[in-house]
């Protein structure tokens, strides 16, 4: 598979591996500017991802030590990961939404056990059984992060405000604030002629956001430090509308490849989502905790076959999916019940 990607107009996308994960590689973007090449995310931290990245922008006719700048979509670790050595390297400013940041920041000074006891506790209130949540548990005592979330990110120096334009010199590229896979989520708009004269308005780099033939997770905001209650569910579907109306005449995402007919595949998305919310509904017809819905639900692979570190992925996207159905008024939470059951009205 070609390591590089030219898709015209200063714009070429680098494939930066992602160890041990189904999804292979994460989409690295690289916008020339006046003041030099930015980058839009930057891969996971390991040196197979950083030897790629650095061999990607030799190709591309630039060195590290050259970058000016790193746009982050969000704070996950296949995006984020390797924005401090970029940094290191050359010197970049970082830039990053702010509710992502402040993840950032609390990741940064929590200790690891602090959040392996926070998501012990968690899978054990939405029913997971005991044998699932003592291996999380014994994965703490042993300091393992196999499938957690890197605890020393680098901290970004400057802010993507929803929105405005960028301080890229010579381009015009707008932040679309895009919640749901994470918080501080972002989009990004070249707010330019597409190269090719395609159909539409400019480009768009999506970041997990719109993905051409996979939906991105949309989980619970997973934090130890903030309590609020919130609804990333409906926060996607809404974003997702947003971009729908931008009509980009191509998306650039993170991951698999560039595509066109962005509304078309938004409308996909959202009809996959209410089909998901009807198919709840039918399974709630009796109580179930989070962890049995996520056991009947479907997935790309039977529950008996799905890995510890994805069935935890599996039951935050059940709750995000019930949470939505509560807000909506179509399910609710049944009283005494614990761990928490929820059935439909």
């Amino acid at each position: 598979m070609t390591q590089v990607t030219d898709h015209g107009g200063g714009v070429r996308s680098i494939r930066v591996p992602i160890p041990d994960n189904p999804l292979g590689t994460t989409l690295v973007h690289l916008v020339d500017t006046d003041l030099g090449p930015v980058l839009i995310d930057t891969g996971w931290d390991d040196p197979a991802s950083w030897d790629a990245l650095a061999a990607g922008l030799t190709a591309c006719g630039v060195s590290v030590a050259e970058v000016h700048g790193v746009v982050i979509t969000h704070h996950h670790p296949d995006h984020h990961g390797l924005s401090g050595k970029v940094r290191e390297a050359s010197g970049a400013w970082i830039a990053m939404h702010a509710l992502d940041t402040a993840i950032v920041r609390r990741t940064r000074e929590n200790r690891p056990d602090r959040w392996f006891s926070y998501m012990a506790d968690k899978l054990a209130s939405s029913g997971a059984p005991e044998e699932h949540v003592a291996l999380l548990r014994a994965a703490r005592t042993a300091r393992l992060s196999t499938g957690l979330p890197a605890f020393a990110p680098a901290l970004p120096d400057r802010e993507i405000v929803p929105g405005e334009l960028l301080d890229l010199a010579g381009r015009r590229l707008r932040a679309i604030w895009t919640p749901g896979h994470t918080p501080g989520h972002v989009c990004l708009h070249l707010e330019e002629t597409h190269p090719a004269a395609l159909p539409g308005n400019g480009r768009l780099f999506s970041g997990d956001h719109l993905l051409p033939k996979i939906t991105p997770h949309i989980g619970l905001y997973e934090d130890p430090d903030d309590a609020t209650v919130a609804d990333p569910l409906g926060d996607y579907l809404d974003a997702l509308e947003r971009v729908g109306r931008l009509n980009p005449a191509e998306v650039l995402p993170a991951h698999q490849h560039a595509f066109t007919d962005a509304p078309g595949r938004v409308r996909e998305l959202l009809a996959h989502h209410e089909d998901r919310l009807t198919g709840l509904l039918a399974l709630l017809s009796t109580p179930l905790t989070a962890w049995q819905l996520a056991e009947r639900m479907e997935w790309n692979r039977p529950w008996d076959q799905i890995p510890f570190t994805s069935r935890n992925i599996a039951v935050s996207e059940a709750e995000a999916h019930v949470r939505r159905l509560v807000k909506l008024g179509r399910a609710e939470a049944v009283t005494g019940s614990d761990p928490v059951t929820y059935v439909a009205l």
